[in-house]
């Protein structure tokens, strides 16, 4: 599913040795659609596929986001363009795993709380990491950092000219649901460019009362 804005988005139910998973995802592409669109028909695929995603999951989801970046940078020799992505896997409705390369995020709403669960791959946030691999970040007109002069994020799928400096390793996070989980929301940074996190949360609560 394509829009305007170049998002891909997953939202699906599986059963999965027996399982009830909720799988959900955002891929918010720069350049060309091939990445996000990549992305989203193979990697939860390749995450599902591990046999240690349940017994290691930050270790198996890594390796996942890594074998589908490669199976891109081999496919895709000389395209352009990247994606963000955000996963998140809902497990029996009790557990929730989220991982995030790029700077779309997720926010839990607890109790009419919004909590970012999720961390933003921003150049000012990950200076040293580019700079660790050979990479620079500059200070543009209208104070918007890039990696290189090109890049507006340091983690991201594709971007095969981009891969010496950047990386799709992503961040993991596992939260515990329960009765005061209310809702998740992902996003690419169209919606927190404009809306706190807070206030995204105010919205889908007002919708939800109505």
């Amino acid at each position: 599913m394509a829009h305007g804005m170049e998002d891909f988005i997953v939202a699906e139910n599986q059963i999965v040795n027996g399982d009830n998973l909720g799988l959900y995802a955002i891929f918010d592409g720069h350049s060309s659609r091939k990445v996000e669109e990549y992305s989203q028909g193979h990697l939860f695929d390749n995450i599902l596929s591990e046999p240690d995603v349940w017994t290691s999951p930050k270790r198996a989801i890594k390796r996942a986001y890594k074998k589908t970046d490669d199976e891109i940078l081999e496919s895709m020799v000389g395209s352009r363009g990247g994606s963000t992505a955000i996963t998140a896997i809902l497990v029996n409705g009790e557990k929730l795993v989220v991982a995030n390369v790029g700077d779309s995020h997720v926010v839990l709403c607890l109790n009419g709380k919004a909590k970012q669960i999720t961390v933003d791959h921003e150049q000012e946030k990950e200076k040293q990491l580019v700079e660790s691999k050979g990479g620079f970040v500059l200070k543009k007109p209208g104070n918007v950092s890039s990696v290189d002069v090109q890049l507006a994020m340091t983690r991201a799928f594709g971007d095969e000219k981009m891969k010496e400096h950047i990386t799709s390793e992503p961040d993991i996070t596992v939260e515990d649901i329960d009765s005061d989980s209310e809702f998740i929301i992902l996003a690419s940074d169209g919606l927190w460019k404009v809306m706190s996190n807070q206030d995204a949360a105010e919205c889908i609560m007002e919708v939800t009362d109505a």
